[in-house]
């Protein structure tokens, strides 16, 4: 099998009309900088590499990582001597991928990286996930070269960046026991030894995902007195100097694949990146932000997973004398889960694509960073619903372990806590909801349909109808809560709900788009269109009750 060939969707999207202003942008950049190695020559030509690398990298996870997972999932990392062996499928999986070269696949040529940008990233991580989410966490962490590559040194580049491209694994040691997501809190101390000329670390980090990675980049506090986010730093750990110990391996619910630890640092030789005091304030921030997209690729892989196991079975099983999918209670499950894979699709290459043109507008920064936590949001709750629902298709059967939907369903409940909880994306959406950024976007992308054509069985233009009516009863809300003062009862005690409700407008409108130019879209636009109608009204029902 192959997940990307075999998936329409990630063509249409590596095809996008605004893929090639994102080819251009990147080998743009890369000209300007200097650098000199050999690049694909023009937007095109990059947009083909990006095809051939997303071609063998759905190759190896329907040929590998996929029969894989479950085998993996049973037989769990293991903790020896104060060291983590993964599973021996785990292994099998990092080693096809070494091999193959698509480690690093971010990294400048300089480093032996093959320059993609975010929307090849998210890609990457989507159709990884499909095949394994446990996996997709250890693969996504060579996120981790990015900050390397943005922050560090020129030394410390050239000495690790190309260490990555050859299966370096990575691990970014943010949590603590009294430090999870108020990171502010963060103890692990970080003193310089005048004598060695270096930083050092002690302290436990927990929680740590690829806990015992060959490259650690950690949080620490670096300066004496300070309680804050402005008296830590970030550092570099290299595995191989020594210093680290994992205590213990979790005993988790889910993604049983991916060590999670918790490290022992005793006067551990570490660099540190960048400026002393910017580790939270900016180089934590910077990758939480790209870590938040990646769990809302590995959210989508798992939906699409889960709509596959759903569909397979619905039209295997049979009850009353024909399939299941003949029925409508059915049909309607696998509309919604359906819809809710190509909705959060939509919005997470559009948020990719915003960040790779950021570089060189301050806009298009602005708008990637007001739907990151749309992403994050709903992609890793649509996971969770999907799960229950491939369940719920399979009945009984779907409850036991000889079927892939109970592995889906335990890997998707960590997708919504970690890298920010559901509420953390909600509090960081607050912003784009008060300023009205939303609804400027939504008025742009109103702009951009004009009146859509007949699409077979979907009337576009009622599509459209019904998400100019949710806008306009949103607005609503908007504006009184704006003119009458009432912003703190509006928008922080109704907060979910307002956002949903604009993340719901926002895929119908990305789905609209989308369908002019594809009819496989329509049907998901139509329930989006549907859904975000009766969302808005619900609030505006919660708003007169408050």
């Amino acid at each position: 099998m192959n997940f990307y060939k075999d998936n329409p969707s990630l063509s249409f999207y590596l095809h996008h009309c605004d893929m090639e202003q994102v080819a251009n942008t990147r080998e743009r950049n890369y000209a300007e900088a200097g650098k000199h190695p050999e690049a694909p020559g023009d937007a095109q030509a990059a947009i083909g590499q990006y095809e051939a690398v997303m071609s063998l990298l759905g190759e190896i996870a329907g040929d590998v990582i996929a029969p894989n997972a479950a085998a993996v999932d049973a037989e769990g990392p293991k903790l020896e001597g104060g060291r983590i062996r993964y599973a021996a499928g785990t292994r099998r999986n990092l080693d096809a991928l070494v091999q193959s070269g698509l480690y690093g696949m971010t990294l400048d040529r300089k480093y032996n990286g093959l320059n993609f940008p975010r929307v090849a990233a998210v890609m990457a991580a989507e159709i990884i996930a499909r095949a394994d989410v446990g996996f997709a966490t250890i693969w996504g962490l060579q996120d981790c070269a990015d900050t390397i590559q943005q922050f560090a040194s020129e030394q410390i580049k050239d000495k690790y960046l190309p260490r990555i491209y050859r299966g370096a694994t990575c691990s970014m040691d943010l949590t603590e026991p009294d430090a999870g997501s108020d990171l502010q809190s963060v103890r692990l101390k970080a003193s310089y030894d005048e004598a060695s000329k270096c930083w050092r670390l002690n302290g436990v980090k927990r929680f740590i995902t690829n806990g015992d990675a060959d490259l650690h980049l950690v949080l620490a506090r670096s300066e004496e007195g300070t309680n804050d986010g402005r008296g830590l730093s970030y550092f570099l750990f290299d595995r191989a100097d020594g210093g680290m110990t994992v205590r213990r391996i979790e005993n988790k619910m889910g993604i049983k694949g991916s060590p999670t630890a918790e490290l022992q640092f005793t006067n551990a030789p570490c660099q540190l990146i960048g400026e002393r005091r910017l580790g939270l304030i900016k180089y934590v921030m910077s990758l939480m932000n790209g870590a938040r997209l990646g769990v809302g690729a590995q959210s989508i892989g798992l939906c699409e997973a889960a709509c596959r196991e759903a569909v397979a079975y619905a039209a295997s099983r049979e009850q009353f004398g024909k399939t299941i999918d003949n029925f409508v209670a059915v049909q309607d499950l696998l509309t919604a889960m359906r819809a809710r894979t190509d909705g959060a699709r939509s919005l997470m290459y559009e948020t990719a694509r915003y960040v790779d043109l950021s570089s060189t507008s301050k806009q298009a920064s602005r708008t990637a960073d007001i739907l990151t936590p749309l992403v994050k949001l709903n992609a890793s709750e649509f996971a969770n619903r999907n799960a229950y629902d491939c369940i719920q298709v399979h009945g009984g059967s779907g409850f036991m372990k000889e079927y892939a939907c109970e592995r889906l369903y335990r890997d998707a409940r960590i997708l919504s806590i970690y890298e920010g909880t559901s509420q953390l994306q909600v509090v960081a959406a607050m912003k784009g909801l008060v300023s009205g950024a939303y609804l400027k976007l939504i008025e742009e992308y109103d702009a951009k349909v004009g009146m859509p054509a007949e699409n077979g069985e979907v009337n576009l233009q009622c599509c459209l109808s019904m998400l100019r009516d949710a806008t306009a009863a949103y607005k609503s809300l908007y504006i009184m809560a704006t003119v009458d003062g009432t912003s703190t009862l509006l928008f922080e005690h109704n907060a979910r709900n307002l956002i949903e409700s604009l993340s719901y407008i926002i895929m119908g409108y990305l789905l609209l788009l989308d369908a002019q130019r594809d009819s496989s879209f329509a049907a998901s636009c139509n329930y989006w269109a549907r859904h975000s109608l009766a969302k808005v009204a619900y609030s505006s029902a919660m708003v007169n009750n408050i």
